[in-house]
């Protein structure tokens, strides 16, 4: 119960930093979070708060995505509209039942669901404060190959660490990626180089995703050659895909690979920003170890990267607006097949560990 009450704390004063007066709603997908919940509900109160609760059946809300017409679409959007208009800080709270939610949703009304919510998530994301939290789930904790109890206490430690440590042992990383021009990645089937000369770097440490630990930026959107491989599966859009393989010219990807072609190919024909990356990001949250097919932990990975086709965020623009945003994930510890990353022709990170002085408080060791 202590560990509850240190995460509802973090997500409500670190991470949303609710002030007084502030309206707050929490959305979730499962009643077992409700222990989290009722904890999240005390902290906002405390901080003499408005707080309001949105329950979402996700098999439900699955038969109406099945079924999306122009009138659905627009409840949709009307709904996301006044919530972003009517709140200042967004809590989600995620059950996850199973990774094939939306595979039968058609193409063309998702991709229309998704420019027509593109306003105002993009306002959501950018505008307001937000937590997004996976909460333990059967279906995490037999990905992970776990036993329930034990896959909660491992996502607890990873939810809880010092958050606070954490973004002053990644000034340095934020400062170094700040001057850094060239970046060259370096594993199994991957050699891929771009630019991040004058783009900003983002430490992310509790205040968004949780878990957390990683630092991020976005190449020069033109600026991307060579091919990257990625060694984590990949939950997206209905499916899990592995082994994706990408390889760039000027920034845009001329050559995809799955194990699910036509899918892959389906998604980076969304729109003309998905075949470009908005975010490269370096992950080190120290609890987390090994991949689990789900996104929000596989990409604060120690040792990993992700390196992510579709839209940048406000923080870090590089120009390239999507309807997707997709951070597929490589982890170059020395068991996962190693690789190095250059910055500016300089050796920082080997086999997942930094190797310079300064960055040497991120390692998982």
């Amino acid at each position: 119960m202590k560990r509850i009450e240190t995460l509802a704390k973090i997500i409500v004063n670190h991470g949303l930093k609710v002030k007084e007066k502030e309206k707050v709603l929490i959305t979730y997908t499962g009643v077992e979070s409700l222990p989290l919940i009722k904890n999240i509900v005390k902290e906002i109160i405390n901080n003499k708060a408005v707080v309001d609760l949105e329950y979402v059946n996700q098999d439900i809300e699955e038969y109406l995505k099945n079924n999306l017409t122009d009138e659905i679409i627009d409840n949709k959007v009307n709904k996301l509209k006044y919530q972003v208009e009517n709140y200042d800080c967004f809590v989600k709270l995620c059950y996850r039942k199973s990774d094939y939610y939306g595979k039968k949703i058609s193409k063309d009304m998702h991709n229309k669901l998704m420019s027509k919510e593109e306003p105002y998530k993009e306002i959501q994301v950018n505008k307001r404060r937000w937590v997004l939290i996976n909460y333990p789930s059967l279906v995490d904790a037999n990905k992970a190959h776990m036993s329930f109890d034990d896959f909660y206490d491992y996502a607890m430690d990873a939810m809880t660490v010092d958050y606070d440590k954490m973004y002053e042992d990644s000034l340095p990383l934020r400062n170094l990626m700040e001057k850094t021009d060239k970046v060259r990645i370096v594993s199994k089937k991957t050699d891929i180089t771009f630019s991040i000369k004058g783009m900003p770097a983002i430490i992310c440490a509790g205040t968004s995703n949780i878990p957390d630990g990683e630092c991020f930026t976005a190449p020069v959107r033109e600026s991307v050659n060579g091919t990257i491989t990625y060694n984590v599966p990949s939950p997206y859009h209905g499916e899990v895909f592995e082994n994706v393989s990408l390889t760039f010219k000027d920034g845009k990807i001329i050559k995809a690979s799955s194990n699910h072609n036509d899918k892959l190919k389906e998604i980076f024909e969304t729109d003309e920003g998905a075949r470009y990356v908005g975010e490269f990001s370096l992950g080190y949250n120290p609890k987390i170890m090994e991949p689990m097919g789900d996104i929000l932990y596989d990409e604060k990975i120690a040792g990993s990267i992700h390196f992510t086709p579709g839209c940048c965020y406000d923080e870090c623009p590089n120009g390239n607006k999507s309807n997707i945003h997709w951070d597929l994930v490589l982890i170059q510890r020395e068991e996962y097949g190693g690789g190095e990353i250059y910055f500016d022709d300089v050796l920082i990170r080997k086999d997942g560990l930094f190797v310079l002085p300064e960055l040497e408080k991120l390692n998982y060791k």
